[in-house]
């Protein structure tokens, strides 16, 4: 496949792109550890955003690999994830605002520690989102790519430590331009004491819709996803 992209986002970094129709977003853990908390809309109507629980209700898991899709709110699929190395994705763990940050790693300004100064999810989303007309009324749930969050028998969320190894990967087919927005910043349950977020390589890709097979046959849901996304384009 032709790379078109490519591009590394440092840890605290953010970044946002269209991947078009017949593209595929392929995103690395450079250095092991990392989380990329990421949103995702319908780039030619913004108003159609991922929808993280049907997406897990109609494939029935709470494990999002390889062979699953990321539905958006009106049933079609925004992205398909045709590779995956890391095998678990979270889904309900959410994204770091600013009192979450200053209360786990403290203040970390940007008075002293200039362009090492400590960020968060939420600002960083926010700054990418605005690039493209969009607010803070238009922030919406992430999924958290890399990280992996278990739920205990009591129903506490807990964080699982190493699930990303260097290397890892996971490649994101658009059977429809779809805007991803995203970030490369710290777990909000990661219990590392110290502020220390990951950097990841993103290569844009030409694919081919021949790549998504593994998703659309995966189960009957997914083949209505994939003919209602068709319908999009008639």
């Amino acid at each position: 496949m032709t790379v078109l992209l490519e591009e590394t986002v440092p840890g605290g970094g953010h970044a946002s792109l269209i991947v078009k129709r017949g593209q595929s977003l392929c995103i690395t853990d450079i250095r092991g550890g990392a989380n990329v908390s990421v949103m995702m809309v319908n780039a030619a109507e913004k108003s159609e955003r991922l929808n993280l629980p049907d997406s897990l209700k109609c494939q029935h898991t709470a494990k999002l690999t390889t062979g699953h899709c990321l539905y958006s709110d009106m049933g079609r699929v925004l992205a398909a994830i045709v590779a995956d190395t890391c095998g678990w994705h979270d889904s309900i763990g959410g994204v770091s605002n600013a009192q979450e940050v200053f209360e786990r790693y403290g203040a970390g300004r940007y008075q002293e520690l200039r362009n090492g100064f400590y960020r968060n999810g939420t600002d960083n989303l926010l700054v990418e989102m605005s690039k493209w007309g969009l607010d803070v009324s238009d922030l919406l749930m992430t999924l958290n790519l890399f990280s992996r969050i278990d739920v205990t028998s009591d129903g506490a969320l807990a964080f699982v430590p190493g699930n990303s190894k260097a290397g890892d990967y996971v490649e994101l087919y658009a059977p429809m331009n779809t805007l991803v927005v995203l970030t490369a910043i710290q777990h909000p349950l990661d219990p590392h004491p110290e502020y220390s977020p990951k950097p990841v390589k993103l290569e844009l890709k030409e694919s081919h819709p021949e790549v998504a097979e593994i998703c659309r046959t995966a189960c009957e849901e997914n083949v209505r996803g994939f003919i209602n996304t068709e319908r999009f384009f008639l």
